[in-house]
């Protein structure tokens, strides 16, 4: 009973540890598809990695904007040409998976710096900072339901 129960105990951790690294890469998969549809000047494609929601926030510049149609008119002017979008890279991502009361990761917290190589700048002057997401899974996936970038 007792090696029974180590068996157990040791493909519960083992399956933990396989759904961990299968969040983990879903979460970088989003964001690389992010910097991808920003790269061709795609703001619609680029929100795809925030939930569709009212609750949506993003944090910076001085202010707090709540709702997925917002943050998209926000970018969408502060970036209103593909030239004032540039290149977007993302470097030192790090990402902290949050377990909730099953063991599974219900949130996730990213962290890392971006960088944007660009020939104009619009509304939005910086071309260089950190962020942190809090991400939700969704039925559609990894969502970020909160971006603080500065």
């Amino acid at each position: 009973m007792r090696r029974f129960l180590l068996i157990l105990v040791m493909l519960c951790v083992c399956a933990i540890g396989h759904a961990q690294d299968a969040d983990e890469t879903a979460i970088r998969a989003v964001l690389a598809g992010q910097a991808m549809a920003w790269n061709r000047g795609d703001v619609a494609a680029f929100m795809q990695g925030y939930e569709d929601s009212p609750d949506t926030a993003f944090v910076g510049a001085g202010a707090v904007q709540k709702g997925f149609q917002l943050i998209l008119n926000r970018y969408r002017k502060a970036y209103a040409t593909k030239a004032q979008m540039g290149t977007l890279t993302f470097s030192n991502i790090a990402v902290r998976l949050l377990p909730g009361s099953c063991g599974q990761a219900e949130y996730a917290i990213v962290t890392g710096n971006f960088h944007l190589t660009r020939t104009r700048k619009g509304a939005a002057r910086k071309d260089d900072g950190i962020f942190s997401l809090l991400w939700r899974r969704s039925p559609q996936g990894w969502k970020i339901i909160l971006d603080h970038t500065s």
